[in-house]
């Protein structure tokens, strides 16, 4: 039996795709953690290796088309992935020939749908990123109040205010000034709360926010279980829904989102019981097809295995010259 695999992309956030539905059976958590071994590292793995893996698996409940599972790298498993969200919405929508329909995930089954293309060759796709939470117990976080919103937090800064929600990755925010962005600080309370710690005992994705003018921002983002990423979904996200709160912004305008691999397009909504949740527009790139046996990529085989580049990241790469 033959295993598909494709290696995707959205904002640079990239991946190996499997569908199990395809398989004769699914994997043990045994083989997950050596296929990720085998694909994901940087030095060793498959195609220069990737930020995780995406399984689609069969739904479970409700009306979903089916299920995502994500795996980091680090062999962790995240409750969801914006930019792996919209890559699986793009597989079920060319498999089943469906515009729009409902993806099982960890917490939700969550809206997505084909959109216009952010460029010419871009496949773009749309995807609801649900539940919101500020509150502490739902974020594994060690504090005095329920929730943490634009404060100091004295161990990790004197100067810089952050914010902490769940989308429903947990992530802990803050705007700054460019030269923040880009210095060494980030590094610092990046690692800070991904090793043991007190306030955040299961780490936390940290966002450092600059506002680049009206609904337009720029994240960037050190990723629980990957490390600093080309871009995060659900960070992208979050930064814009507190950007909404605190900044300039205003529910249901389209909000520009720069990354360090691209662009993307968020709308934050507020519904009538006073929650909040999100929509994201951005790229579902396919770079690579990839057809051998399971024995062949756990084993590392890859002289073995047919692998086909497509010419998406052509068409990719010229729409990111054209932002500049």
């Amino acid at each position: 039996m033959k295993m598909i695999v494709q290696k995707v992309h959205g904002s640079e956030n990239d991946f190996f795709l499997i569908d199990e539905t395809t398989l004769p059976r699914m994997f043990t958590e045994t083989e997950i953690d050596e296929l990720r071994v085998s694909l994901c590292d940087r030095s060793n793995g498959l195609l220069g290796g990737a930020d995780g893996i995406l399984l689609v698996e069969k739904a479970e409940h409700g009306t979903a088309v089916a299920k995502m599972r994500v795996i980091n790298s680090d062999g962790s498993e995240a409750s969801m992935c914006g930019n792996g969200l919209r890559t699986v919405a793009r597989y079920l929508a060319e498999k089943y020939n469906m515009p729009h329909f409902t993806v099982e995930t960890m917490f939700a089954d969550l809206k997505v749908r084909k959109a216009q293309p952010l460029g010419e060759n871009v496949e773009t796709y749309q995807v609801e990123i649900s539940p919101v939470s500020f509150e502490a117990e739902t974020i594994h976080m060690n504090i005095n109040d329920n929730t943490l919103i634009n404060k100091i937090i004295p161990e990790l800064s004197q100067t810089l205010r952050f914010s902490v929600v769940a989308v429903p990755n947990p992530h802990l925010i803050t705007f700054v000034d460019h030269e923040t962005l880009v210095s060494d600080e980030f590094e610092r309370i990046a690692s800070y709360v991904n090793r043991e710690n007190p306030i955040f005992p299961d780490g936390i994705n940290v966002s450092f926010v600059e506002v680049l003018g009206k609904n337009e921002l720029f994240v960037r983002t050190y990723e629980r279980g990957v490390g600093f990423t080309s871009a995060c979904g659900t960070a992208m996200c979050a930064s814009s829904l507190m950007y909404t709160l605190l900044k300039d912004g205003h529910f249901y305008e389209m909000i520009t989102v720069k990354n360090m691999g691209g662009i993307v397009k968020t709308v934050v909504h507020e519904d009538d019981d006073g929650g909040y949740w999100m929509e994201l527009i951005g790229n579902a790139t396919v770079t690579h097809k990839i057809e051998g046996t399971f024995s062949e990529f756990l084993n590392k085989n890859y002289d073995k295995i047919d692998i086909i580049q497509t010419r998406e990241q052509e068409a990719y790469t010229a729409f990111l010259k054209l932002l500049k």
